[in-house]
């Protein structure tokens, strides 16, 4: 083989190679192109639904807050009745209990008088 022809299969083989080199180029920046696309698509799904999930827990939250707001509402409406039946039991049990001491002081002065008379 000459140096003619060494230099011909050489400079074949570099621009078979070369072609394949460019076809590979092609291909993987194809490849990344796709795969770019791929991914923005998919964090976008993915910030649709974090905001989602975000809407999710501001409405949960809020209605936690109402909740709780018309429970604390409730509790304290609940002890403010309680404390007035209180108050107003106890001013009841005094009437009574000073009602029964001043009927026993009435029945202790005429238990001293009978007494006294029959001495």
């Amino acid at each position: 083989m000459t140096d003619d022809e060494l230099k011909r299969l050489f400079a074949e083989k570099q621009e078979r190679d070369d072609a394949a080199h460019a076809e590979t180029r092609r291909h993987f920046d194809t490849a990344v192109t796709e795969t770019k696309r791929h991914f923005d698509v998919t964090a976008e799904r993915m910030e649709k639904r974090f905001d989602l999930l975000a809407e999710s827990v501001t409405h949960l939250d809020e209605k936690m807050e109402r909740k709780l707001t018309a429970l604390d509402e409730k509790i304290e409406r609940s002890a403010g009745e309680t404390q007035a039946m209180i108050k107003f039991s106890h001013r009841e049990l005094d009437r009574r209990v000073t009602a029964l001491e001043d009927a026993v002081t009435d029945l202790q002065s005429r238990v001293d008088r009978l007494e006294d008379s029959t001495h």
